[in-house]
């Protein structure tokens, strides 16, 4: 009997174009562990707030998820928020050769950000990319940008 499928929901982390200038992209895997891959699944994963660092590993550099955020089980059972929330780093598979080039672009003064979480296939995958930070000025303007857009459709869709 075929196993029914799940409705898999790719997270977002919508914060990271407003905040950063992204560049280069990369999609790499997750090392996760059974209720982490079910709360992916089910979309209960937070981005707000994470980051990917560099660490020196066994085999050289890694990367690692930081803060991001896995709703483990549901409230209703009795367990306290701080029971079901878990931010602890995620390891991040990619290949040496990927994680070099993420590591000199890092040192250049770049930020290496989480952008989304694929969970189409049976495998999780992330979506990570070298932002620069924005200024102040810059996300104002953005902001104006997207309003005048807004207002551009709403006008054509009158007429």
């Amino acid at each position: 009997m075929k196993k029914a499928k799940t409705n898999a929901k790719n997270i977002v982390n919508r914060r990271a174009r407003f905040d950063y200038e992204l560049g280069e992209e990369l999609v790499a895997g997750m090392s996760l562990r059974g209720v982490e891959v079910r709360a992916v699944r089910d979309g209960r994963v937070s981005l707000k707030g994470a980051f990917v660092t560099l660490r020196n590993g066994r085999k050289g550099e890694e990367l690692w998820l930081n803060n991001a955020s896995f709703s483990l089980k549901n409230q209703g059972e009795g367990l306290s928020k701080a029971d079901t929330i878990d931010t602890s780093p995620k390891k991040l598979l990619a290949t040496r050769k990927q994680i070099q080039n993420f590591a000199t672009q890092k040192k250049a003064g770049l930020t290496i950000v989480p952008v989304k979480i694929l969970a189409e296939s049976r495998f999780i995958k992330i979506v990570i990319a070298l932002g620069k930070g924005k200024k102040q000025y810059d996300k104002r303007e953005t902001l104006k940008r997207r309003q005048s857009e807004r207002e551009n459709a709403r006008m054509l869709k009158r007429y």
